[in-house]
């Protein structure tokens, strides 16, 4: 049996078999040089420890997002708003964060947990990284509910409706560049894509230290951060072991997607912007204004630089 794809050794999915990604001679049994950043996990668990975060009603001192960390505030379009329009572009932030986050840890993140604690990547790893996943899973899932229950909280609290899309940018890319691949390339991009997620710095994360910005935020995205460092250490030390079983083959087309799957996180999704901003009064013209003047060929390009340097040498 072998439960990766198929159930029958030699069943007619075996050219495209995750386990062929990986057939690099690694031992049947992975040296245990793994130590777990969960060891204090029922300790200090945000899903086990930290109370639920619940809005100030009505408290007119708080915003809702740092407006250092919203990109368009600064625009002198947008500082010319209304404040009611200017503090819904930070609502609107927020709602976008939260929905970003939900559909992150939710449909691609916790997916790879679920492979990953259940044997089905075709990479030998230690026991106790395979039974942090489900840590993983936990924390990921409870980072879902508290956003989506933040989300309903600031719709009830501010009778302000969402602007954003169905889906963050991120995922539509995701699926994208995931068709463009070859079929059997596509567990190892995911594998990376959330290694790439989940390790790199996001100064959303920050958000909050604007001692303006309501307390529950603050409290949440704390929280959150406490988490994800863990999970940094977790898949710093998964590639470790990850790295070397890559079949020789793929190591150099994996290593060129990296820049990709980085800017798949972390790119503006301009067309939502764009149709946010049209909703204050601006213009079509002023709305694509805003945009092409916060995201500017050099901005977008000192992000990918800065992101493709953090992450060089992943892979052999």
């Amino acid at each position: 049996m072998c439960g990766s794809t198929g159930l029958a050794v030699g069943c007619q999915a075996q050219f495209s078999c995750p386990k062929e990604l990986f057939r690099t001679g690694a031992s049947e049994e992975p040296q245990n040089d793994y130590r777990s950043p969960f060891r204090d996990w029922h300790e200090r668990a945000s899903v086990r420890k930290e109370p639920r975060r619940v809005l100030s009603p009505s408290d007119d001192r708080y915003l809702l997002f740092d407006a250092d960390l919203v990109p368009t505030s600064s625009h002198i379009l947008v500082q010319e708003l209304p404040d009611p329009q200017r503090n819904e572009v930070l609502t609107q932030h927020l709602y976008r964060y939260l929905k970003f986050t939900t559909q992150l840890e939710q449909l691609v993140v916790n997916k790879t947990m679920l492979d990953i604690a259940y044997g089905r990547i075709g990479v030998d790893l230690p026991r106790g990284m395979v039974f942090d996943a489900h840590k993983i899973y936990c924390d990921e899932a409870y980072h879902a509910l508290f956003s989506m229950d933040m989300y309903r909280q600031v719709i009830d609290a501010t009778g302000v409706a969402p602007r954003i899309g169905s889906d963050p940018h991120f995922f539509r890319r995701l699926r994208r560049l995931l068709e463009d691949v070859d079929p059997s390339m596509r567990l190892l991009v995911e594998l990376l894509f959330v290694f790439c997620s989940e390790t790199l710095i996001s100064g959303t994360l920050d958000s909050g230290r604007d001692q303006q910005v309501d307390p529950a935020v603050h409290e949440m995205v704390k929280d959150h951060a406490k988490d994800e460092g863990k999970h940094h250490a977790y898949f710093a030390s998964f590639l470790f072991h990850l790295c070397p079983q890559i079949h020789t083959k793929y190591q150099e087309s994996a290593a060129a997607l990296i820049p990709d799957l980085i800017m798949t996180f972390l790119e503006p999704d301009r067309e939502s912007l764009v149709s946010e901003l049209c909703g204050y009064d601006l213009s079509q013209d002023e709305a694509e204004q805003v945009v092409a003047e916060t995201f500017t060929r050099d901005v977008v390009r000192d992000i990918r630089a800065g992101d493709r340097a953090s992450h060089t040498q992943i892979l052999p």
